[in-house]
C-alpha cells in the first residue's frame, strides 16, 4: 500500500498570492512547489511535517546551503508504508513531494486553518498543536540500501518491520485505544499524528496532559478523557481499587498473570491467554517471523534464526519462556542483530502486572566488549556488595547474567515506542526461568540522544540549572552516561529483584505493582550511582569519569522530574518518582545544594544547583543501603515513606521541583522517529 496524505485546500491560494507583482509563481495550479527548496528553515520544515502528518524529515543540511536536497530527506517509518521512491524520482524531488513541500511552506508562513470550525473544536485543535510542539522530532536513521546491506538483510528487515506494525496494533488493543483511531477527524492531520505518536488520543506533554481540551478526537461536554484499559473489563475499572480487588480474589494469581487478558462480568471473570485473546494478529506476527527466519541463509546467524522460530511459536501458543531460552542464547558474539519481540514490561497498564507487547529491533554495536571485559570479573563482587548493604533476610545469590550488549536501534514499536524520549537501557526477561535464574540479556542503546540537536538541547537545559562550577563537570560526551546505563541495567540482575520473595511473596505482591515497579527502578538507578564510585575505588575507572557520570545522572534526573510524578490517571511515573527520591535525598545529605542567590551557568537564570562531588560516594552508598534494605525485607511502609517525603509532600523541595520543571520544559523533548532505507 502506498502512503497517501489528505489533499489540502490551500496550495492554489498560496500559488496565486505568490504570483502577484509579476514574479514567477512558487506553486503550480495543482499545488506543486516550483521554486527552490529553501523557503523554510530545517527546524520549521520538520515541525510542520509533524503538524501536517507527513512522513518526512530533513535530516541535516549537509552542504550548509540552507536548501533541502533529495539526499537530505528521510522518509519515516509509520503506520502506513511509504518508500523514498514515492517522494524522490531519479535523484530529484517529484510532484508528490512538491505538493507536500508547498503545504509545509504555507503552514509555516500562514499557520493552521480553523475556518468553519466550532469554537470548542478550535480549542481542541490548538491544544493538539501545543502537544505536538512539546516534542522535537529526532531522527534515528538506518541504511540497508544496495552496497550497505545484503539482500538477506533487506528481507529480514522487511519482515520484522511488518511484524512491528502488527505488534503496534496488539499493543493498542491492550491499551484500549485501537478502536478510537477512526474517530479522529479526517481533515485534522495534527490529531492523526498525535494519535500515532502517543499511541492513543491522550496528551502526554507535561504542559498539556492536564488540559481538558487536549485530545485527538472530539468529545461531548463532560465526556471522560480516560480510556479504559483493554486488559480488564471496563465495568471493573470504575472501581479505583480494582487492581487490589483482583489480586485479593482466590484466583487472583491466575487473573494477574502477566500474559493473560481478564474477561467476563461481575464475579464471573476468567483469564484468557494473549495468544487466544489476540489470535488473528498473533498468527499474523508469527507468519512474518517465520518468513524472516526462512530468509536467513547465513550460517553465522543460526542463533538469530532459532530465536525467530521460537518467537513465532510463542505468538502461536504462548510459549514465551521457551522463546526466552532461544533469545538468551543470542549474544554480541553470535549475531549481528538484536531483536526482542513479545510481551515484557508492565509499567504501561493500571495494575503494573500485565506485560505489554513491543518490538526492539537493532544492530549490535561491538563497542560493548570493552565494558564486558571490565565488569565480567566483578559481577559476583557487585552482588555481594548489594547483599551486604541489604542485610538479612537477603543473602547473596550466584549471578550469571550477561553484561549489557550495546545496540544501535533500527526501530522501536508498541510499548517500546514512547511519545517523548526513549528507553536507553533494558534488562529482560522480567518473568520465567531465564529471568529468575539471572540468564537474561541486558542492552544499552547507543544511538539515542547522540544527534547534534539533542546534544545542544541537553547542554542548554543543564546550563539553566547548574551553577558554573558544577557545569564545568558536565560533558557532552555520551560515554559517562552510557556507563551509568550499563550499571543501571546490570543492577536489575543484582540484589533483591522482581522475582525475589519475602515470606513467599514477590515484590508486586508485597508492595503492589506500581510501587514495586518504582522501587525496582530506584534500586537500579541508586546502584548506578553507588557502583560508579565503587568502580573508581577499585581503579576500574578514574575519579574524573565518576564525577562526570554523577553530574550527567543528576541532569538525567532533572529531565524525569520535569515530566511530573503521575500520569492523567494518577498512575505513578516510575522514573520520575525515583528521580525525585534521589534528588531529594541528595539535597538532604548536602550533596546537591540550591544556591538561590547565584546565577546558573547560562548567566540568565537566578538560582542554581551545585554538586559536592567529594561527598557523593558516602551519600550514594547510604541511599543504596536504604533502598536495598526496603526491597530485601519487604518493608512497604519504608517504601511509602520515601514516596510521601520526596514525591508527594508540599514545601521547599516541591518548589524546587517546580523550578526544575519550568526550566527543563523550555525546550521541546526529543520525540524519536525512525527512517529505514532499503
Amino acid at each position: 500500500m502506498r502512503f497517501s496524505w489528505p489533499r489540502l485546500a490551500f496550495p492554489l491560494v498560496f500559488a496565486l498570492s505568490a504570483s502577484c507583482g509579476g514574479a514567477p509563481p512558487a506553486v503550480s495550479p495543482d499545488g506543486v512547489w516550483l521554486a527552490t527548496f529553501d523557503a523554510v528553515p530545517r527546524a520549521d520544515f520538520n515541525r510542520a511535517a509533524v503538524d501536517l502528518d507527513l512522513p518526512l524529515f530533513w535530516s541535516e543540511d549537509a552542504d550548509q546551503d540552507k536548501t533541502l536536497d533529495p539526499n537530505e530527506l528521510a522518509v519515516l517509518w509509520g503506520p502506513t508504508q511509504t518508500e523514498e521512491t514515492y517522494w524522490v524520482s531519479s535523484g530529484a524531488f517529484n510532484p508528490t513531494f512538491g505538493q507536500a513541500y508547498a503545504s509545509i511552506v504555507d503552514f509555516v508562513k500562514n499557520g493552521p486553518k480553523f475556518e468553519g470550525l466550532a469554537p470548542g473544536e478550535v480549542l481542541r485543535r490548538k491544544a493538539v498543536l501545543r502537544e505536538l510542539e512539546a516534542g522535537r522530532p529526532t531522527l534515528v536513521a538506518s541504511d540497508f540500501f544496495a552496497g550497505a546491506a545484503t539482500d538477506e538483510d533487506r528481507a529480514i528487515v522487511g519482515h520484522i518491520l511488518a511484524a512491528a506494525r502488527l505488534v503496534e496494533k496488539i499493543y493498542q488493543k491492550q491499551t484500549g485505544t485501537l478502536s478510537l483511531a477512526s474517530k479522529v477527524p479526517a481533515d485534522d492531520p495534527a490529531s492523526r499524528r498525535l494519535f500515532y505518536r502517543n499511541q492513543g488520543p491522550q496528551c502526554e506533554a507535561p504542559a498539556t496532559k492536564g488540559d481538558v481540551n487536549c485530545y485527538a478526537i472530539p468529545r461531548a461536554p463532560g465526556e471522560e478523557k480516560r480510556v479504559p484499559s483493554g486488559l480488564y473489563p471496563a465495568e471493573l475499572q470504575s472501581n479505583p481499587d480494582f487492581c487490589k480487588v483482583l489480586a485479593a480474589r482466590p484466583d487472583g494469581r491466575a487473573l494477574m498473570n502477566p500474559f493473560v487478558v481478564v474477561t467476563g462480568e461481575g464475579d464471573a471473570l476468567k483469564a484468557v491467554p494473549y495468544h487466544r485473546a489476540y489470535e488473528n494478529d498473533m498468527q499474523a506476527v508469527a507468519r512474518e517471523l517465520d518468513a524472516a527466519a526462512e530468509a536467513i541463509t547465513n550460517p553465522d546467524e543460526a542463533s538469530f534464526q532459532a530465536y525467530l522460530r521460537a518467537a513465532a511459536k510463542a505468538f502461536r501458543d504462548g510459549s514465551w519462556f521457551e522463546a526466552d531460552e532461544a533469545w538468551a542464547r543470542m549474544s554480541t558474539f553470535n549475531s549481528k542483530w538484536y531483536l526482542r519481540i513479545g510481551p515484557d514490561e508492565t509499567y504501561f497498564e493500571p495494575c503494573s502486572e500485565k506485560a505489554g507487547f513491543h518490538v526492539s529491533f537493532a544492530r549490535i554495536d561491538q563497542s560493548s566488549i570493552e565494558w564486558k571485559e571490565k565488569l565480567d570479573p566483578l559481577k559476583q563482587d557487585m552482588e555481594q556488595a548489594l547483599a551486604t548493604l541489604a542485610g538479612p533476610p537477603y543473602a547473596a545469590q550466584k549471578v550469571s547474567f550477561k553484561l549489557p550488549d550495546f545496540i544501535k536501534v533500527i526501530v522501536n514499536a508498541g510499548d517500546s515506542r514512547d511519545a517523548f524520549g526513549a528507553t536507553i537501557g533494558q534488562s529482560l526477561p522480567n518473568f520465567g526461568p531465564v529471568g529468575n535464574e539471572g540468564r537474561g540479556r541486558t542492552v544499552a542503546m547507543t544511538n539515542f540522544y547522540t544527534d547534534p540537536d539533542s546534544i545542544a538541547s541537553q547542554h542548554g537545559l543543564a546550563a539553566s540549572l547548574f551553577c558554573a562550577q558544577t557545569m564545568a563537570s558536565y560533558t557532552d560526551d555520551p560515554g559517562p552516561q552510557l556507563m551509568s546505563t550499563v550499571l543501571h541495567e546490570a543492577a536489575h540482575n543484582l540484589g533483591p529483584s522482581h522475582q525475589y520473595a519475602v515470606n513467599g511473596k514477590i515484590d508486586s505482591e508485597v508492595f503492589g505493582g506500581p510501587l514495586a515497579s518504582t522501587l525496582e527502578e530506584l534500586k537500579a538507578q541508586s546502584a548506578a550511582l553507588y557502583f560508579t564510585d565503587w568502580l573508581a575505588e577499585r581503579g576500574v575507572i578514574d575519579k574524573e569519569k565518576a564525577n562526570l557520570a554523577h553530574v550527567r545522572d543528576i541532569a538525567w534526573a532533572f529531565g524525569h522530574i520535569s515530566r511530573g510524578m503521575y500520569d492523567e490517571a494518577k498512575h505513578p511515573l516510575n522514573y520520575s518518582q525515583l528521580a525525585a527520591i534521589q534528588m531529594g535525598f541528595l539535597l538532604d545529605e548536602g550533596v546537591l545544594v540550591w544556591n538561590a542567590n547565584e546565577k546558573a551557568q547560562n548567566g540568565t537564570d537566578a538560582g542554581c544547583f551545585s554538586v559536592k562531588l567529594d561527598a557523593f560516594p558516602a551519600a550514594s552508598k547510604k541511599l543504596m543501603g536504604i533502598v536495598a534494605k526496603i526491597k530485601g525485607s519487604g518493608d512497604k511502609p519504608g517504601a511509602e515513606a520515601l514516596v510521601a517525603k520526596y514525591v508527594d509532600a508540599p514545601g521547599a523541595y516541591a518548589d524546587l521541583k517546580k523550578t526544575i520543571t519550568d526550566r527543563w520544559l523550555r525546550q521541546p523533548k526529543a520525540s524519536f522517529v525512525y527512517s529505514i532505507r532499503r
